[in-house]
C-alpha cells in the first residue's frame, strides 16, 4: 500500500526506495494545489529506473482512490469507531473502575487520528477532545511506524500512548469502506455499563417525587399568549379617607402567565412622586390581604416521605400527595373576572374598571362573546377654576412689564412673539409693510390739505406715520409718529386687563383710523399692500373678490340699468371704461354698499392689462448714454461687416447674427438693453435692418435729448412713499367680463 502524500514520502513501498532525487513542482487538480512529479528522460532519451517501475495497481478500493494522490481522493472522508476504556478509580468505596466511552476518528486523507469523549452531565471530569488530531505511532517496539487503516477492526484492542481502547462498533460508512478494502469485519460487541452510573441512576429514580404524575405544563399557554396583554383603564376612589382623592390607574393583565401589573397615571403638578409601578407584576389574589403564612404552607405540591422500616432492604424515597391534605387554597384573578364595570380588590383597595383598549375588546368578543363595552367616566370633574385677578396698571413702564411683576416673585421681561417677528420681518423684495396714503380728517383749515403715509409693520404690529415735506406750506414735514403700537381709542388707562391695539385687519382704503386723538382717512395703498391683502383675503374681507361679487349679485334688479350706463360711457365700443368713470357708476348704483377698497379690488380684478413694452426713445437715450461713457464709435465698421455678409443686398440680416456681431465687437450695452433695442427693430421674419439700427445707435450723427433725472425732495425717510400723489389702481376696466360674471349679461 502506498503511503499518504506527505513530506518525505515521495517513494513507492512496492518498488523500493529511489536512489535519486525526483523533480517536482506545484500544480492544480480540482482547484486544489498539489505536488506534481515531472517525468524527464535521461541521457539517450531513455526513462530512468524509477519512472519505469510505476505501480500498475492501487491499494485503495476501486472507484475511490484511482491514481490520484490519497489526500485528494479521500478529502473530507473520516472513519468513525465506537470504543471504551476501563479507567481505574483508586481509594473510592462506591466504585473500583469506571467505563469511559470514546469516539475514534481516522482521517483517510492523511492517516491522522482524533479521539473525543462525549460530554456526560455532572461527570466531574474534563471531557471533549481526549487526543487531538495527529498521526499516532505504534506501541513499542514499532514506534517508528504509524497507525494505518489496516490496524482498525471491530472487537479489537488498540493502544494509544499506553491506554488500551476497546473498539466495539463503527458506523455504516466505516463498515462499507473496510469491506471494499477486503477487511473481514468482526461481529460488533456491546459496551459494558458503568457500575457507578447505574447506581446513581437507580438512586435518582427513587428520589423522583412526581409519582403519581401531575401535569403542570404552562409552556403551551406561554407560547400561545406571549406578548399579549389586556389593558384596562381603572379608577381608585379614595376621596372618603383623610387627604384622599381619585387616582387613575392602568391595569395590565398578562395572558401568558395570568399575572397583573398596575401603573398609576400621575397628572401634572399633582404633588405626588412619580413611581414606576403601583403594583408589581404578580398574581393578584381575590381576597387580600390574606395574612402571613408559615414557610412551606403555600406550595404547589405536597411531598410525603416514604418510610419502609429499619430492614436491610429498606427503600428511601418520596411520594407526591395526591389528596393534597392541608393545602391552603388561594383564588387569583383570571381574565374572566375582569370586565368593564367590575370592582376588583387590589390588596385592600377597591379599583373600578372603567374602560379598555381595542385589543382587549377584540379578545373578549372572540373568546367570551361579549358585545357591550360601554365605558364609565373615570376622570374626576374639573375643579372650579378660580379667576386670577391682577391689580390695575400703575402707569410706570409698559402694561406688559407691570403685569410680569404680578405673576412671579422674580419679574421676568415680557417675551415677544419671536416666531412672528422672524416670519414677517423684511427680507429681499418682501417688505411685510402695509403702506397707506392718508389725510387728516379735521375741520381746521390749516390741516385739511396735509397728507401722510401710514406704515403698518406686520412683524410686531407697530405703526409709523410720515408727512412728506411740501415746499412753502408752512408745516415742517418729516416723522409725525415714531414706530410704536397704537392703542384703540376709548379704553381706560388704569385697568387690570391689557389694552387692545390696532390690528392690520382694521386698515383698508376708506377707513377712519384714530391715532392718539388724530383721525386719519385712508385714501389709497401701494401695490404691495393691495397684493398682500388680496392674497390673504380670509383676513382682509375688503379684498375678497368673492364677497364683492356676492354684494353685486344682490343688486340684480339694477343689472339692466348698469348695462345701459356702462354702454353709454363706452362711446367707442372698446368694451372698457376708465377707472374714474367706473368708480362713479358703481358707487352711484350700489348706494354705499361697497367701500372704496372694494371698488379698487373690483377694478384691479377686471382691469385691462397694460402694455409693458418700453418706450423706444427711452431705450435709445439709455444706449447713447452708455456709448458716450465708453467712447464707442465703431458704427461704420459694424455697418461694413453687415454689408459684406448681406449677399443678397436686402439690407436685412437675422437678429441672431446681429446680436452675435454686437457681442463680438464688445458693444458696451447690457444684455437686457441690447435685447430690448433689437426687439424694437425686428420684423415678422426675425430680421433687422442693420443700416437703420446702427444709424440710430450712432450718438454723434443722431443725438437724442438726455434723460432728465427725477427730482427728489431735500429730506427723505425710509417711511416716505415716493409715489405721491397716489396713482390710480387701474387705467381701464373690462366691464364686459364683469357683467358676465355677475349677471350673465352679454
Amino acid at each position: 500500500m502506498a503511503l499518504p502524500l506527505l513530506p518525505g514520502n515521495n517513494f513507492n513501498r512496492n518498488v523500493g526506495k529511489e536512489k535519486f532525487h525526483k523533480s517536482q513542482h506545484w500544480g492544480f487538480c480540482n482547484n486544489v494545489s498539489m505536488l506534481v512529479s515531472e517525468d524527464k528522460p535521461g541521457i539517450g532519451g531513455e526513462l530512468l529506473f524509477g519512472q519505469k517501475m510505476k505501480p500498475k495497481y492501487s491499494a485503495f478500493p476501486k472507484g475511490i482512490g484511482s491514481d490520484a494522490p490519497s489526500w485528494v481522493a479521500f478529502d473530507k472522508q473520516v472513519l468513525s469507531f465506537d470504543a471504551y476504556l476501563e479507567d481505574e478509580v483508586p481509594d473510592k468505596i462506591q466504585e473500583n473502575y469506571r467505563i469511559r466511552r470514546y469516539k475514534i476518528y481516522f482521517y483517510l486523507e492523511d492517516d491522522t487520528i482524533q479521539v473525543n469523549e462525549p460530554e456526560l452531565k455532572n461527570s466531574g471530569m474534563p471531557q471533549g477532545t481526549f487526543i487531538r488530531r495527529h498521526r499516532i505511532s505504534l506501541p513499542p517496539p514499532d514506534e517508528d511506524q504509524f497507525y494505518t487503516v489496516h490496524h482498525f477492526n471491530i472487537n479489537t484492542d488498540i493502544i494509544f500512548y499506553g491506554r488500551t481502547f476497546k473498539i466495539y462498533d463503527c458506523d455504516t460508512f466505516t463498515k462499507n469502506f473496510l469491506r471494499k478494502m477486503g477487511v473481514k469485519l468482526n461481529s460488533p460487541g456491546q459496551c459494558p455499563e458503568d457500575p457507578y452510573m447505574k447506581l446513581r441512576r437507580e438512586t435518582l429514580d427513587c428520589m423522583d417525587p412526581l409519582r403519581p404524575y401531575e401535569s403542570s405544563d404552562t409552556l403551551k399557554q406561554f407560547l400561545e399568549y406571549d406578548r399579549k396583554v389586556l389593558r384596562f383603564f381603572c379608577l381608585w376612589d379614595d376621596s372618603a379617607s383623610l387627604f384622599g382623592d381619585r387616582r387613575e390607574l392602568i391595569l395590565h393583565y398578562f395572558l401568558s402567565d395570568d399575572t397583573i401589573e398596575v401603573k398609576e397615571v400621575i397628572p401634572h403638578n399633582s404633588g405626588r412622586d412619580a413611581m414606576s409601578l403601583f403594583l408589581q407584576r404578580r398574581k393578584l389574589p381575590k381576597y387580600g390581604p390574606p395574612g402571613v403564612y408559615q414557610p412551606g404552607q403555600i406550595t404547589d405540591r405536597t411531598v410525603l416521605n416514604v418510610y419502609s422500616g429499619l430492614g436491610e432492604n429498606r427503600v428511601k424515597g418520596y411520594l407526591l400527595d395526591k389528596y393534597k391534605l392541608g393545602k391552603v387554597d388561594q383564588e387569583f384573578y383570571k381574565d374572566d373576572d375582569l370586565f368593564i364595570g367590575a370592582t376588583i380588590n387590589v390588596w385592600g383597595r377597591k379599583v373600578l374598571l372603567c374602560d379598555c383598549d381595542e385589543f382587549t375588546k377584540t379578545y373578549y368578543k372572540t373568546k367570551y362573546g361579549i358585545e357591550n363595552f360601554t365605558s364609565i367616566l373615570c376622570k374626576a370633574p374639573p375643579p372650579p377654576k378660580i379667576e386670577r385677578k391682577f391689580p390695575p396698571y400703575t402707569g410706570f413702564g409698559s402694561e406688559e412689564d407691570s403685569l410680569r411683576s404680578c405673576i412671579g416673585l422674580r419679574p421676568t421681561p415680557h417675551q415677544k412673539n419671536f416666531r412672528k417677528f422672524v416670519e414677517k420681518d423684511s427680507y429681499g423684495n418682501i417688505s411685510n409693510i402695509l403702506r397707506f396714503f392718508a389725510k387728516l380728517f379735521t375741520h381746521k383749515c390749516a390741516d385739511v390739505d396735509r397728507l401722510f403715509v401710514i406704515s403698518y409693520f406686520l412683524s410686531d404690529d407697530t405703526i409709523s406715520i410720515f408727512e412728506p415735506i411740501e415746499s412753502n406750506s408752512g408745516i415742517t414735514g418729516g416723522k409725525f409718529l415714531k414706530r410704536t403700537r397704537v392703542k384703540k381709542p376709548g379704553q381706560e388707562v388704569f385697568k387690570s386687563e391689557l389694552s387692545e391695539y390696532i390690528k392690520a385687519e382694521e386698515l383698508y382704503i376708506g377707513a377712519k383710523v384714530n391715532v392718539n386723538g388724530y383721525l386719519f382717512l385712508l385714501l389709497n395703498a401701494d401695490k404691495y399692500t393691495l397684493n398682500f391683502m388680496e392674497a390673504n383675503s380670509d383676513k382682509f374681507p375688503m379684498s375678497s373678490i368673492e364677497l364683492i361679487l356676492q354684494k353685486l349679485k344682490e343688486e340684480e334688479s339694477k343689472s339692466r340699468e348698469l348695462k345701459q350706463v356702462l354702454r353709454a360711457a363706452d362711446s367707442k365700443l372698446t368694451k372698457m371704461v376708465d377707472y374714474n368713470t367706473f368708480r362713479d357708476i358703481i358707487m352711484s348704483l350700489t348706494v354705499g354698499k361697497l367701500t372704496d377698497h372694494e371698488v379698487i379690488t373690483l377694478a384691479r380684478h377686471y382691469q385691462v392689462p397694460e402694455d409693458t413694452k418700453p418706450d423706444m426713445n427711452v431705450l435709445i437715450a439709455r444706449a447713447h448714454e452708455q456709448l458716450k461713457k465708453n467712447a464707442f464709435e465703431n458704427f461704420e465698421r459694424l455697418n461694413a461687416i453687415c454689408v459684406y455678409q448681406d449677399r443678397e443686398k436686402k439690407k436685412v440680416l437675422p437678429s441672431k447674427y446681429i446680436r452675435r456681431l454686437c457681442k463680438s465687437s464688445r458693444l458696451p450695452l447690457t444684455d437686457d438693453l441690447l435685447a430690448s433695442i433689437l426687439s424694437q427693430f425686428e420684423d415678422s421674419k426675425e430680421q433687422i435692418n442693420y443700416e437703420s439700427l446702427f444709424c440710430t445707435l450712432n450718438w454723434r450723427m443722431n443725438p437724442v435729448p438726455e434723460l432728465e433725472a427725477p427730482s427728489y425732495l431735500k429730506e427723505r425717510c425710509e417711511d416716505e412713499w415716493l409715489g405721491m400723489p397716489s396713482p390710480i389702481p387701474a387705467k381701464y376696466i373690462n366691464y364686459l367680463r364683469l357683467l358676465k360674471d355677475v349677471f350673465g349679461l352679454e
